[in-house]
């Protein structure tokens, strides 16, 4: 299974993708691909995006059962940790949701470099 994420792309590009995946949600596409077709829909994903960003997710042999790319500006960033992938939200995005300074992480919060590309 491949799951693809895409923020602030052309509708014309959610159309292409749409011949090959489902969109149960405007920029979430879901399906089956070979790895072929999943790497060139990524590639046409990326190359189109105009300054949009996405994330893709699909099945492998790690860890977790799965891997992941990303590329532009997406609202979540991609953190190793150990080898392990978490996902953060970074302070702009929690601010434009309306959260307060009470849910902010302490001082004991876990500092993670931040991981551009894939993660195998």
């Amino acid at each position: 299974m491949v799951v693809l994420i895409l923020e602030r792309v052309p509708v014309g590009l959610r159309g292409e993708l749409s011949r090959w995946m489902l969109e149960p949600k405007a920029g979430v596409f879901v399906g089956t691909l070979s790895a072929i077709v999943r790497d060139r829909l990524w590639q046409k994903a990326a190359r189109d995006a105009k300054g949009g960003g996405g994330i893709l997710l699909y099945a492998s042999k790690t860890e977790q059962g799965f891997s992941v790319r990303s590329f532009g500006d997406t609202t979540r960033a991609l953190l190793d940790w150990e080898g392990l992938l978490l996902v953060h939200v970074p302070k702009r995005t929690r601010e434009r949701a309306g959260l307060d300074a009470a849910e902010e992480p302490g001082d004991g919060s876990l500092q993670v470099p931040i991981i551009d590309g894939e993660i195998s």
